[in-house]
């Protein structure tokens, strides 16, 4: 993960700038997510995103890891946002990462939303001025029975997960 990319936002300093990034005009729920994340008070900031359309068969996605009937699967939308954290001692070490992570994802099981599913991974990150860090990236993917209630799961589980970072983190 590297936080000096090339085309780096620095949505911490602007979080309004989120509906400037070519991946909200394609999927305006993200720039609202990046908005919460990288908010004054938010307990994180993000370096990179993205937003993709699936298809179900070519990904090999699973109906019961997105808590889905088979016949919801027939299309299938993610996302990624890669997140630092907004105090440099947050994270001083994978354990860390991981129990952030591991607290998180309790709060999130305790959320009903069908359809959608997210996956956390830490990863080393380059941070500003070249500094070691960690990061973690976390991808949400959703499915429908058409594509308008895969988008429309997936904002829903943008806005929940950007919300459960700035209150779980924030502790």
């Amino acid at each position: 993960m590297d936080a000096n990319w090339m085309g780096f936002v620095d949505l911490a300093a602007d979080p309004r700038r989120a509906f400037d990034l070519p991946e909200a005009a394609e999927f305006p729920a993200l720039a609202e997510a990046l908005m919460k994340l990288n908010a004054e008070r938010s307990p994180i900031r993000t370096s990179k995103c993205d937003f993709w359309s699936v298809d179900p068969d070519e990904a090999a996605l699973d109906a019961d890891e997105l808590n889905a009937k088979p016949d919801e699967m027939a299309f299938a939308c993610a996302c990624y946002v890669d997140l630092l954290a907004g105090a440099c001692e947050r994270w001083r070490n994978a354990e860390d990462a991981a129990r952030d992570c591991t607290e998180l994802c309790a709060g999130l099981r305790g959320v009903l939303l069908r359809r959608c599913r997210a996956d956390l991974i830490i990863r080393r990150a380059v941070l500003a001025g070249g500094a070691d860090g960690l990061g973690v990236t976390a991808y949400l993917t959703a499915c429908g029975v058409a594509e308008m209630d895969a988008r429309e799961t997936l904002a829903r589980a943008a806005a929940v997960f950007a919300d459960s970072v700035c209150a779980v983190w924030r502790r």
